[in-house]
């Protein structure tokens, strides 16, 4: 029989809003779904080993490192990921960076997140700008929404680079063929858009590598019209917020509007099965974390108010990303086809 390749997830036990108890439960819920996955959870060890005792798995694939700092969303990042040397993040980046682990993931500052990432762990040579790209849900899937929080000031070539390793990562990680790439706009004619936008169309329209189908507009984004969102980060954050912040008001108006009177109470039990399921699906947070595309290694950005499900979520999805070996086919993408 064959072995099976374990995937080894180094994990900021410490980063995030109810760290370490949400970390420590995604990581116990992620290698007891899957066996490929080992767990390093990097932190305070008394903290993380008084958590584990609460719950019963694999001890064999679930390891502590200990780091005796934290890097709070309060610090500056630069200045924190140089100084802080024996801090959860910067330790479990190093990890990935020595080749000790697949990947990383922390719900902790994302300014050190993405410091940490180029500083540590490094860019794939030929990568100008390693973008942010979190999977969103849509009416026919998920979309990849990319950039969204890593390059407020991106210029063209960056954009162009974001649509190759997108489409990179749809096609084999999410299994989507030939992905469907389009560029953020104010509507779908050629000319129309900011100065990036204008001319960054015709870079994408004549790259023979992507599928690209043009400008879409925010409104057709959540019916699934592309598989790839290029934006730079700042219209790709606003974007997200709104995403998450919609879906979010819309499941509690929906909740609230069935338990309003006696007959929609009755009503909810015979629908509850299949709105359940529907709701799930338009949340966010069952499709994990922003992995950060184009370093070294794989480097996932997670909400600091993420729950155990999001954390667990987010390591389950490395799986894929090693086995298909993306790190490599985005080098390809980037260095060899430019280089033709």
């Amino acid at each position: 029989m064959e072995q099976q390749t374990m995937v080894r997830v180094a994990v900021d036990a410490m980063g995030g809003d109810n760290a370490p108890a949400v970390m420590i439960e995604g990581a116990v819920l992620a290698v007891c779904e899957d066996s490929r996955v080992h767990v390093v959870l990097v932190g305070k060890e008394e903290s993380i080993r008084e958590e584990l005792e609460k719950y019963t798995y694999d001890k064999e694939r679930i390891t502590v490192m200990p780091a005796a700092e934290i890097i709070t969303n309060d610090e500056a990042p630069v200045m924190a990921v140089r100084h802080k040397k024996e801090s959860s993040l910067v330790k479990a980046m190093t990890l990935v960076k020595n080749n000790e682990a697949d990947a990383f993931i922390s719900a902790g500052s994302t300014g050190a997140v993405l410091v940490g990432a180029q500083l540590i762990v490094g860019r794939l040579p030929g990568v100008e700008r390693p973008p942010l790209a979190p999977l969103i849900p849509t009416d026919t899937g998920v979309a990849l929404l990319i950039d969204c929080g890593a390059n407020v000031d991106a210029r063209a070539s960056h954009l162009v680079q974001f649509a190759k390793m997108g489409s990179v990562y749809m096609e084999n990680v999410i299994g989507v063929k030939n992905p469907r790439v389009a560029i953020v706009n104010i509507g779908t004619e050629e000319e129309k858009g900011n100065a990036l936008v204008k001319e960054t169309f015709p870079l994408l329209k004549n790259c023979n590598e992507i599928n690209f189908i043009g400008s879409i507009e925010a409104r057709e984004i959540p019916a699934g019209a592309a598989d790839v969102i290029v934006c730079e980060a700042f219209v790709g954050n606003v974007i997200l917020k709104l995403y998450e912040g919609l879906a979010t008001t819309l499941i509690a108006k929906v909740k609230r509007g069935m338990m309003s009177t006696f007959r929609s109470k009755i009503g909810a039990l015979l629908v509850k099965p299949a709105l359940k399921k529907t709701l799930k699906a338009m949340d966010t947070a069952e499709y994990g974390g922003a992995p950060m595309l184009g370093l070294n290694g794989l480097v996932v950005k997670t909400h600091g108010s993420s729950k155990g499900i999001e954390i667990k979520n987010s390591i389950l999805q490395c799986i894929a990303f090693k086995e298909q070996n993306i790190s490599e086919k985005i080098r390809t993408s980037i260095v060899v086809n430019e280089n033709k």
